[in-house]
């Protein structure tokens, strides 16, 4: 009987594996919903930026803000990449890492360095490994993040494009789509990306007041850190909604492994109560 005790060790072994992901895919459930509200409160202020952003690219000024002007050639690209702080949320943070480190790949065979602030601790960890340039992390935000927490990695990579040490700066996170469907999205924060891709309907021009570079310096950087916090929070979102399907799998792989493994061991024990009776026939037999 020691193989079936070891079928039924490996019984109890993946029962209690089952409890775990399921404790765990209840509590995302119960954290989704947090989540969701949180990045659709946000959502209009975002989008708000967005139109006023569009406006302001498309109004007629004479001073041009570093923020709005490309740049030609570009030596050196940042990266702003939101992942999560814990795992077993599937693919989530892999699928994110995997479009990223393509296109950075490519940026790298044209002779372009990168420059990486990662905010969650999967990315710190992962771009640790890499070669490239790991200028600022944030980590911990909690269920509620705080934008106050985003500003100062948000600011090395603004300096940085501001004295002219990026040339162009992305902004990488996992957009929340459904509970079953996570995008990996990579947004051109900066210079501001065409004006067709901005929400706009006007072509508007503004009277600044003091003037515009203090105006527009201000507004730029609002601009900034909101859809970098607004990212954040469909990652969050995202994360949830991963974790919560990720467990839902897991729980369904182990009961199946559970029912595999009773069958082997009913086999297994039968078979051992046969040799049993046989043995004891047999030694009848011979007396």
């Amino acid at each position: 009987m020691a193989g079936a005790r070891e079928i039924r060790t490996k019984i109890k072994s993946v029962q209690n594996t089952r409890k775990v992901t399921r404790a765990l895919e209840m509590v995302s459930a119960s954290k989704i919903r947090k989540a969701q509200d949180l990045m659709k409160a946000s959502r209009p202020y975002t989008r708000a930026m967005r139109q006023l952003i569009g406006h302001i690219a498309k109004a007629n000024t004479e001073y041009k803000h570093p923020f709005l002007v490309e740049r030609d050639p570009i030596k050196r690209v940042g990266y702003i990449v939101v992942s999560t702080d814990r795992g077993l949320c599937g693919g989530l943070n892999s699928n994110l890492f995997r479009k990223l480190l393509a296109e950075i790949r490519g940026l790298q065979e044209k002779g372009i360095e990168v420059d990486i602030v990662a905010i969650g601790t999967k990315a710190n960890v992962f771009f640790k490994r890499l070669k490239v340039n790991l200028v600022g992390s944030a980590s911990h935000l909690g269920e509620r993040p705080k934008i106050e927490k985003l500003m100062g990695v948000v600011k090395v990579m603004l300096d940085a494009y501001g004295e002219k040490r990026i040339d162009r700066l992305t902004l990488a996170y996992n957009g929340f789509v459904n509970t079953m469907t996570q995008k990996a999205t990579l947004d051109q924060l900066l210079p501001l990306p065409p004006s067709e891709k901005l929400e706009t309907s006007h072509d508007w021009d503004y009277i600044y007041e003091p003037n515009a570079e203090a105006v527009l310096d201000h507004v730029l950087t609002r601009y900034s850190e909101s859809l970098v916090y607004q990212a954040t929070l469909e990652n969050l979102a995202s994360e949830h909604a991963a974790r919560m399907v990720a467990m839902k799998s897991a729980s369904d792989n182990a009961s199946k492994a559970i029912d595999t493994l009773t069958q082997i061991y009913n086999k297994a024990r039968q078979a051992a109560i046969t040799q049993e009776i046989s043995e004891i026939v047999s030694g009848a037999a011979a007396v």
